[in-house]
Formats: structure tokens, C-alpha cells, sequence
């Protein structure tokens, strides 16, 4: 038999404490796409809509597939912007009732909105309201997902990454598709249960290439193989988030009897809580981080990661703490990037190539977390619209834009300044635009963990700092209202 689904993504990750809310016109950076659009620009890459088409062949399906969007991670999402996405989906959903014998999503798990705290709760709930309460509905997650009670409850499947960084989002899609392939056929009756700790995040915010993660990984595979377990989770959660429902859970998608696999995910809910203190980062001050470059004599590159201020988590992109760091010390043979600062791309823009240019760079949003502007000189390299296509494992084949970009040399470092948010996560990002990270001394980068699977691989040394930007590790600076008290880092001598 062969079955009609309705497929979508609709991601964001949402920074509750950022100043900048999420409108339409953010989801359109990367693009709205709808339908067959959706299918030309993602279909054949390292994403959810590929891995539920590959199903959708496997089996025969007759795919709906209504869109795909996403947005760099910053404030809450409007009202707006979720009305006219989730909407669209919504809508698709009511107008193919009883036509339709499943539904397929790909969302994130830890958007905002400024109307609810949870997002995808809301978009099920809307879902549910049209399609009744039999419809199978599978989801595939981010591992930083904040997974509410309401998310478990409407939804039948749920299934998250297993990496970070995230590289396995194609095969994810294939493990959601297959399960909701076997729900439609009527082989099994999926539910999805969790267990969470009162903790922000995981320890290592779920890096899963070392340390306990890694373990508990392949427990969560080898427990999928038990019967009844279709699908285990472990999600290190997204801590830049102030809701209720925050913090790290583990998830399992299981049929029968949940008693067995509720004391499972217990289990490794403890595993996260017993190793809360097991922090596997040293996060360098800005000055300790630009010491080391300046001492720094290895054949291959120096990564300097900014974690605080990574455009990933919803942090600004625009401190300039260790760029100033980095330019007091003396580092020479390096390169910097990104500084999202759209007034300054503007102003090189502006200028000729080779032009000497003064600047006062970074640091426009709110320069209590990373720093003041730089005042400085640097002669223009480079002007771009900032598109590029990726070739790494997350952006490979994917088209990517900056927006208008410019790349300036101040002093010993080639700074690439641009107008749209995104981390580092694919050499692309530096090579397009004339800089190869590969033959410089010392690479500063904005980013938290997606770096590595670019980066590592060109790396001599990788070090990560905290420039105080607003992704800090210091949560005791961040105006938490909402969570649930007490809950861990907050309140550190808490026990269970």
C-alpha cells in the first residue's frame, strides 16, 4: 500500500535574552521555500527533506511537501513569522484531511515565540486541531532541543541527532521516516516519554565527539535494538532559552509497555545529573586565548573558537573582545571571522579595493557583552554579496549567503566582516572570499561546536574562549525569570 505524508521544516532556535526578535524577513535570509522549490535547493544534500524523500522513495510515497524554512538563531520569534509558516503547514494539513496518512517534520525543539514558550508545542497543538488526534506525526529534532511534556504528548515520534556537530540529519530523517512508514502500516503504535533533569544544559552542551556523550550514545543505539525501543534520544538542550521547560532530556520512542523504557531513560537522565561538574572545555579569557596565539608555533593553524559570541546560539556576532585581544598582543599571519557588523560592510562597500579604510568595527548591538567598537585601520581586500555553496558535511551543496561582505587587513589579520549572522562551520566561509584558514598562523572563529567538523581536520590546535559575549558561560549574568528554581548552574549546591 502506498501512503500520502505531508513533510515541512520549520526551524528556529530561539535566544530569548537576544534584543533582535525573529520576523518574516529573518526566515527569508536563508529563504521560505515552498513545495518543489524546497525540494531543488535541499534534496539532494545533508538535510531532513533529503532523508524523508529517500524514504519517500524506498516505500512509494506520495510526498506533500509544503516547505522549508529556518532562521539564525536570535529573539523570540513574532507572531507574525509564526503565523505565516506555521500557518502555511497547518493549513496544507487541514486542506489534504483524510487524504493524508501521516505527517513528517523537521523542526529544531527549542524555538520561542513571543507568544508561547514553546514553539513546536504550539505548531503540534495547531496540527492536532485539524488532523485529530489518530494522524501519525513523526518529528526529527536538533539535540539542543528543550522537549516539553506538550511536544511528547501530541507528537507519536520523536527523534533527535546523535552528533554534534550535527552531521547525521539525513540518516535521522531516515530512522523518523522508517517508524512512521511502519505506524501507517499499522506494525506499530508509537509514543514517545522523557525524562529530564532541573539543569540548564548538559555539561558539554551535548558534544558528542568525546567525553560521556559519546558512551551514552551507543547505549542509546544499542538500546534501539531492545524490543519495544524504536528511538532513543539524549538532547544536551538549549540553556540561552528562558522557559519552564528548559534543560537536557532523554527521549524514548517506544511501543508497548513504557515501564522498561521510562527507567532507561532514567537512567541516563542521571548519568547527565552525577556528571553536571564534568565540563570538558577550558574556556580562555579573551587576553589568555590571544597569549597563546601569540606564542603559538605549530605547522598547522591555531583555531581560536569564540564560544560567547557564537550567531549559532543566538549571540550577536559582533563582539569584538578577542579581535581586540588578539590586535593588542601583536598576532600577525592571521584571520578573523565573522564580524556581523551591516554598517560597516556597508561603508567598505562603499570604499575601492586597497583603499585604506578607518573603521569602527563591532560591537554596535549591545556592547555590554563583548565589547565596545574597535576604532582602527586596515586596508580593503576583498568586496562580495557574500554567496557562497558549501563543501563541508553540514553545508556541502547548500547555497549560503553573508550578505553584503568585505574582508579588511588590520594589522596582522585579515577580518572578514559581514551583514547576516551565521558561526563558522564550513571552510567556505573564509575560503570564498579569498581567505584560506589553512595557511594562516591563527584562525579566530565564531563558534560554539560545529567548527570541529570543518576546522579540526586543518588544525594544529584548537582552543576555545569565553569573550563574555552573550552566549557567556557565566549564566549568573543572564536575567533568568522563567526557569524553574532550582535548577542547575543557578544554583549549584542544589541536590535531587
Amino acid at each position: 500500500m502506498s501512503f500520502r505524508v505531508l513533510t515541512a521544516e520549520f526551524a528556529h532556535e530561539t535566544n530569548t535574552f537576544s534584543v533582535r526578535k525573529t520576523g518574516y524577513d529573518a526566515f527569508t535570509v536563508e529563504g521560505v521555500l515552498f513545495g518543489d522549490d524546497a525540494i531543488r535547493a535541499r534534496g539532494e544534500a545533508n538535510t531532513e527533506i533529503a532523508g524523508f524523500l529517500d524514504i519517500g522513495r524506498k516505500y512509494g510515497w506520495a510526498i506533500e511537501h509544503v516547505l522549508s524554512t529556518a532562521a539564525e538563531p536570535a529573539g523570540p520569534v513574532t507572531r507574525d513569522a509564526f503565523d505565516r509558516i506555521g500557518g502555511a503547514i497547518v493549513k496544507a494539513a487541514a486542506d489534504n484531511k483524510g487524504q493524508i496518512d501521516g505527517i513528517l517534520l523537521g523542526l529544531h525543539g527549542a524555538m520561542v515565540t513571543d507568544f508561547s514558550p514553546d514553539g513546536e508545542g504550539e505548531l503540534l497543538e495547531r496540527l492536532r486541531a485539524v488532523v485529530g488526534p489518530d494522524l501519525p506525526i513523526a518529528v526529527t529534532l536538533d539535540p539542543h532541543a528543550n522537549v516539553t511534556a506538550k511536544m511528547c504528548e501530541l507528537a507519536d515520534i520523536l527523534i533527535s541527532f546523535k552528533t554534534y556537530p550535527h552531521i547525521d540529519m539525513r540518516a535521522i530523517a531516515h530512522h523518523a521516516g522508517e517508524l512512521l512508514q511502519k505506524t501507517m502500516a499499522g506494525e506499530i503504535r508509537p509514543k514517545t516519554l522523557l525524562a529530564r533533569r532541573p539543569m540548564l544544559e548538559e555539561a558539554n552542551a551535548g558534544r558528542t565527539d568525546i567525553g560521556p556523550m559519546v558512551e551514552w550514545i551507543a547505549r542509546a543505539r544499542a538500546y534501539e535494538e531492545t524490543a519495544g525501543a524504536l528511538a532513543v534520544s539524549i538532547n544536551g538542550a538549549f540553556p540561552n532559552a528562558d522557559i519552564p521547560e528548559v534543560g537536557p532530556t532523554v527521549l524514548v520512542t517506544y511501543d508497548g509497555d513504557p515501564a522498561r523504557h521510562q527507567a532507561f531513560a532514567e537512567s541516563i537522565a542521571d548519568e547527565i545529573w552525577d556528571n553536571r561538574f564534568n565540563v570538558l572545555n577550558t574556556f580562555y579569557t579573551v587576553m589568555q586565548a590571544a597569549e597563546i596565539a601569540h606564542d603559538y608555533r605549530g605547522d598547522r593553524p591555531l583555531i581560536i573558537a569564540d564560544y560567547a559570541d557564537n550567531p549559532g546560539a543566538g549571540g550577536y556576532g559582533d563582539a569584538t573582545a578577542l579581535l581586540g585581544a588578539m590586535l593588542e598582543v601583536g598576532i600577525s599571519d592571521a584571520c578573523f571571522g565573522p564580524i556581523v557588523d551591516p554598517e560597516t560592510a556597508n561603508q567598505l562597500h562603499r570604499a575601492t579595493v586597497g583603499d585604506t579604510v578607518k573603521l569602527k568595527l563591532g560591537g554596535k548591538t549591545d556592547p555590554r557583552f563583548g565589547g565596545d567598537p574597535l576604532e582602527v585601520t586596515g586596508k580593503l581586500l576583498v568586496i562580495s554579496d557574500g554567496k557562497l555553496i558549501g563543501d563541508g558535511e553540514q553545508l556541502g551543496g547548500l547555497e549560503f549567503s553573508f550578505g553584503p561582505t568585505a574582508v579588511v587587513q588590520i594589522d596582522g589579520i585579515a577580518v572578514l566582516v559581514v551583514t547576516e549572522p551565521s558561526q563558522m562551520r564550513d571552510l567556505q566561509q573564509f575560503r570564498a572570499f579569498g581567505i584560506d584558514p589553512a595557511r594562516h598562523r591563527v584562525v579566530g572563529l565564531k563558534s560554539m561546536q560545529h567548527f570541529r567538523a570543518a576546522f579540526e581536520p586543518i588544525a594544529g590546535k584548537v582552543i576555545v574562549c569565553d569573550s563574555g559575549a552573550l552566549c557567556t558561560m557565566d549564566y549568573s549574568r543572564m536575567p533568568y525569570r522563567n526557569v524553574a528554581r532550582p535548577i542547575f548552574p543557578l544554583d549549584r549546591d542544589m541536590t535531587l
